[in-house]
């Protein structure tokens, strides 16, 4: 199958890459095909590139690497949906960044609204979580720029 990217132009897919969400992402329900693509080899952010419209794309990451202690039920429709039957399915979880095209270095994280992927069938699920996680929490801490400067006595 081949993919139309605004952002990385043409290029094939293989089925066995493919990722469903079967109720879209919160907006974009119409679209449930995606690839998840490396942002390079070194970073641990990815891509997920909607297969469907060209220039959907979101940047997501492990929220392992910013908050360790991220915990999340997944509730019993979503494993359904999922298709998630027993313990051994893999199943990971993702955020979705927003990075200011201002100021990359104010990148945040939807910790409310986590994607779930479940490896063996491929199939996946935005979750919106009750709790009361932030929808942007920020991935770095303010910079020595934006702090008031420090004075001399």
């Amino acid at each position: 199958m081949k993919c139309q990217s605004t952002r990385f132009g043409t290029f094939e897919v293989k089925d066995e890459t493919l990722l469903v969400f079967p109720s879209g992402i919160l907006g974009f329900p119409d679209w449930t095909q995606y690839v998840m693509l490396d942002h390079d080899t070194d970073a641990p952010f990815k891509w997920l590139q909607c297969l469907e419209e060209p220039q959907l794309a979101f940047v997501i990451l492990d929220p392992g690497y910013f908050k360790p202690d991220y915990e999340i039920t997944i509730p019993t429709d979503a494993l359904i949906e999922i298709q998630s039957k027993d313990d051994d399915d893999e199943l990971s979880v993702v955020t979705i960044l927003t990075i200011p095209s201002d100021d990359p270095t104010a990148v945040t994280a939807n910790l409310r609204g986590p994607l779930i992927m479940n490896h063996r069938t491929r199939l996946c699920k935005q979750l919106v979580l009750s709790e009361d996680l932030p929808t942007r929490f920020p991935l770095f801490a303010p910079s020595a720029q934006n702090q008031a400067p420090a004075t001399a006595a």
